[in-house]
């Protein structure tokens, strides 16, 4: 049973939507990854990256990966004919490391040139460029437990996001929007802890062996990003960076997620945006930032459903004065819950979704250094799960194919399950299944953040 994926595939059977055996499987096909079993069907898989349509918890629905059937069905048939040509031989089983160093240490180094079928993996994003591996206050997911889920979930690479501001230490609240009006207050304890922890984890690893193997192997490859600056207060955020890497050496190699306006945050007396002739005083950090060649991301809504521009000159600020900053506008360029694009065929204001790509278009155009990821599930409830919608934004990813990167923006506090991950990762990901090879290579396998980190890796060709 265990071996017949394309049966579970195929048939999803009741016994299947417990969500710890669904893990338990989950597990045993990556040891089948990492210790091959021959089932006797060519192209089988045994991964938990690799189904076509399988859902990762029992709460998301195939639905959320269905939208856009037409799109999908084209994909999957140009990637099968592909196939068939001389070339690259489709990956069979799944993704290891293996296929995306650019010097393979296993079994890829001697064999011929492998490719990334889109009809035989479930087009997830292998890479979470936006975790965030604790929450405002309360405990996290442990460490160790959260790098399973990672691996479970089919993620190779992770940037783990530190959050700038913390509850008070006697609320007993882990987020802010649970607490309306108990303040968050600015601190770098979060970053502090995320840094101990990975070398904790480094410490953990040393002693595991197999949980060392299985790193070297299906990772998660981990990076961190400091998250600490107040950005009303960017005196001492220089200062204070020399100190991460006085203590972290090597290891924080981006910045942010950094408030630049989130309303959100309103009612814990946080989140103001940051007045215009402040963003000027930036210009130490900023320096050091361009430097160190790492990039910055910026939580800035765009506006509201009354003001849907209202905190744009904030972004275009920070674009004109840093030109040569690696930039990152986090959530589709400051969607919120407080603003939804509406679709094109409505009458109303205040803003359609044609508008809002058209803006972010000429920022593309006139910022060679500007990104924006496509994190948070919020971006499935306003834009992917809308068919009007849609298309306007698989159009414009696709002619932007180099100027995106993939995340989830899950807050790992102790109370969640990892199926809330997993579901996380359902949805922020069904945009791929509808995206060009181009854009799904540079942006769900990686290719994009790999560049911007100068890393070791490079994504597959697609088959």
């Amino acid at each position: 049973f265990l071996l017949d994926t394309h049966t579970i595939q195929a048939r999803p059977h009741p016994f299947l939507k417990d969500h710890t055996i669904m893990s338990t499987l989950r597990r045993l096909s990556l040891l089948a990854t990492l210790f091959p079993i021959v089932s006797g069907e060519e192209g089988s898989c045994s991964s938990y990256h690799c189904a076509v349509e399988q859902d990762a918890s029992a709460e998301a629905s195939l639905e959320l990966l269905q939208i856009g059937s037409a799109s999908a069905a084209s994909n999957q048939n140009r990637a099968k004919a592909k196939s068939s040509q001389d070339g690259p031989t489709a990956i069979k089983g799944g993704l290891t490391l293996d296929h995306f160093r650019k010097k393979p240490l296993g079994a890829e180094a001697s064999s011929t040139p492998t490719c990334y079928d889109r009809s035989k993996h479930n087009q997830w994003a292998v890479v979470d460029s936006h975790l965030h591996v604790r929450p405002f206050g309360g405990e996290p997911v442990p460490y160790t437990e959260l790098m399973r889920w990672l691996r479970d979930s089919g993620i190779l690479f992770a940037n783990a996001y530190g959050i700038g501001q913390r509850l008070p230490v006697d609320s007993n609240c882990t987020y802010y929007l649970d607490c309306p009006g108990t303040p968050v207050i600015p601190s770098i304890k979060n970053d502090m802890y995320n840094g101990q922890e990975s070398l904790d984890y480094e410490t953990h690893l040393s002693k595991n062996e197999k949980e060392a193997a299985l790193m070297a192997s299906v990772g998660p490859v981990m990076t961190m990003s400091m998250s600490f600056p107040d950005l009303h207060e960017p005196e001492g955020v220089k200062k204070r960076m020399k100190l991460l890497e006085e203590e972290f050496p090597g290891k924080f190699r981006w910045m942010g997620e950094l408030n630049v306006a989130k309303q959100a945050l309103f009612n814990n007396s946080q989140g103001q945006p940051v007045p215009l002739e402040t963003i000027e005083e930036w210009a130490p950090f900023m320096e050091e930032l361009r430097a160190q060649k790492m990039p910055v991301a910026f939580h800035s809504d765009l506006g509201n459903d009354a003001e849907p521009f209202k905190y744009l000159p904030q972004m275009d600020k920070i674009l004109d004065t840093y030109p040569d900053n690696t930039v990152i506008w986090v959530h589709l360029g400051g969607l919120s819950k407080q603003l939804d694009p509406l679709a094109p065929v409505l009458l109303e204001k205040p803003l359609y979704a044609s508008e809002h790509i058209d803006m972010l278009k000429q920022r593309l155009r006139d910022h060679p250094n500007f990104m924006l990821d496509l994190a948070w599930d919020v971006l499935y409830d306003e834009v992917w799960s809308d068919p009007a919608k849609l298309p306007l934004y698989r159009d414009f990813i696709n002619e932007f194919p180099t100027r995106f990167l993939p995340g989830t923006d899950f807050v790992a506090a102790s109370t969640k399950p990892e199926k809330e991950y997993q579901s996380e990762l359902n949805k922020t990901s069904a945009i791929y299944k509808e995206i060009s090879d181009e854009a799904f290579r540079n942006i769900a396998l990686g290719e994009n953040y790999f560049q911007l980190l100068d890393m070791e890796y490079t994504a597959p060709q697609i088959c």
